[in-house]
Parts: C-alpha cells; sequence; structure tokens
C-alpha cells in the first residue's frame, strides 16, 4: 500500500525577488506556512512585508520566483491558488454604509457560497468572536477592533487554507488589539487555517509562533522562537529583530 501524499504547505514561497525600477523590494526570499501554523512576518516598516503581500494576492505580478497556495502556483493557476486565500489588508475595506450581514452577504456572493450556505457560514464566524447579535448594525457604528472583527470574519467564510494579515492590530487600543491576536492564534491552533501575520510589534508574537525576519527584502532569520532566538544568542525576540535588522551580528 503506497502511503498517502502529505498535504501540501498552506503556503510555498521560492527565491522571490521584486524590483521597483531599480531599488530591489524582496531579493531571493523563500520559506513555507504549514497547515495550522501561525507565521510570523517580523520586519521594521519597508521590509518588504506589503510588496510580498501584493505579490501573493496578486496584485502585483514578479517573473523571479514562485508562490504556491496549498499547492497551487499563483501565476500558472491565478483562480484556485486564490481561492484558498482569506485576506485581511491593513487598510480597512468594510462599507461603512451597509450592515455587517449586508457585507458579508456581498464576500460570499463573490466567492459563489449558496444564500444557505453563506447564512450559515456566517452565523458560524460571527458567533466565534461574539459579534452576531450585533450583524444588523451599520459598520460605521462599530469600533475599530469590532470592524477588524468582522473583516476577519469575512476572510474566513469560504473555509480558506491561509489566512493573510497585514498588519491587522494597528490603530486599536491594547485591548483590541489583544482580542484579535488570541482569537488568531486559536484559530491556527485548531487546525483550521494557517495564518501568516505581518507585523512589526513584538508583542503579538506567541512561543509556538514561526518567525519570518525581513529586512531591507531579505530574510535575515527563519525558524520557531527557540531557533531565532538560539541563531541570535539573544535574550528575547525583540533583542534578537534589534540584532538582525540594526546590524548586528548575522
Amino acid at each position: 500500500m503506497k502511503p498517502q501524499n502529505p498535504s501540501p504547505a498552506a503556503l510555498s514561497i521560492s527565491d522571490l525577488s521584486y524590483a521597483y525600477g531599480k531599488k530591489k523590494a524582496l531579493d531571493q526570499v523563500g520559506f513555507e506556512v504549514e497547515p495550522g501554523h501561525c507565521a510570523i512576518l517580523l520586519g521594521p516598516n519597508g521590509a518588504g512585508k506589503t510588496t510580498l503581500f501584493s505579490l501573493i494576492t496578486r496584485l502585483y505580478d514578479s517573473r523571479e520566483g514562485s508562490i504556491r497556495i496549498a499547492g497551487f502556483e499563483v501565476r500558472a493557476e491565478s483562480t484556485r491558488a486564490l481561492a484558498r486565500l482569506g485576506v485581511v489588508f491593513q487598510q480597512p475595506t468594510l462599507d461603512l454604509d451597509l450592515s455587517v450581514m449586508q457585507n458579508l452577504r456581498y464576500h460570499a456572493a463573490l466567492h459563489g457560497l449558496s444564500r444557505r450556505h453563506a447564512e450559515t457560514r456566517i452565523q458560524a464566524e460571527l458567533e466565534r468572536q461574539g459579534m452576531y447579535d450585533r450583524r444588523q448594525e451599520k459598520a460605521r457604528d462599530l469600533n475599530g477592533g469590532h470592524r477588524r472583527r468582522v473583516e476577519i470574519a469575512r476572510a474566513l467564510l469560504h473555509e480558506p487554507s491561509l489566512l493573510l494579515l497585514d498588519e491587522p492590530t494597528v490603530g486599536l487600543d491594547v485591548p483590541s488589539r489583544r482580542a484579535i491576536v488570541d482569537y488568531v492564534h486559536e484559530l491556527a491552533g485548531s487546525g483550521r487555517v494557517a495564518v501568516l501575520w505581518a507585523t512589526h510589534l513584538i508583542d503579538e508574537i506567541h512561543p509556538s509562533d514561526r518567525l519570518v525576519v525581513l529586512h531591507q527584502g531579505r530574510v535575515r532569520a527563519l525558524g520557531t522562537v527557540p531557533e531565532v532566538l538560539a541563531a541570535t544568542a539573544a535574550a528575547d525576540i525583540g533583542a534578537a529583530f534589534n540584532q538582525l535588522t540594526q546590524g548586528g551580528k548575522p
């Protein structure tokens, strides 16, 4: 009896480069995010995080390197690859004049969910975040943290393999930030979805996370929290990050 093939990585990036004219934004970037894992894309402003997300989501295109989502190459198999992707962008994207339900129904329709299936998925995702009782409220009447919860629910409606989060807690108060950080880690821990979370905030990292430290377009460190600490001989992630991004030891 042949052994079953293992599930493909939720995200696999190899030899990825991208330039704006003569300025190289990404240089031979490569890493993987396995199913059920949370990976933190950690880097200062200008490190290349947003460019990388733009390539994963096909807002940009690069002929150098490869990006695969759940085994599907984003350039050659765009439709199948992007169907396995959920995204929460840094800039809010809800229609503020629509209710929570209207925002989510519209997104579900874009993914081809039937009305009955959409209603089931919307209820499930809103209930997980304690937002179902507010489903008829307009998005503009929600605070920033609750809007982010709705955006996360929206990104999960079609049950993607990979959830991309581009600095989703920017501008939120501490309790709202902590609630989102804990919820997303619970999602990954449950095995429901793999997560790639772009941030420059050290306190959003959990000990179980995999780290991808990006600086000036290059991966400076890759591995679990203990592996990165061991490689840098740093006392904590903050010290390791400073060392990797401010000209300390490699």
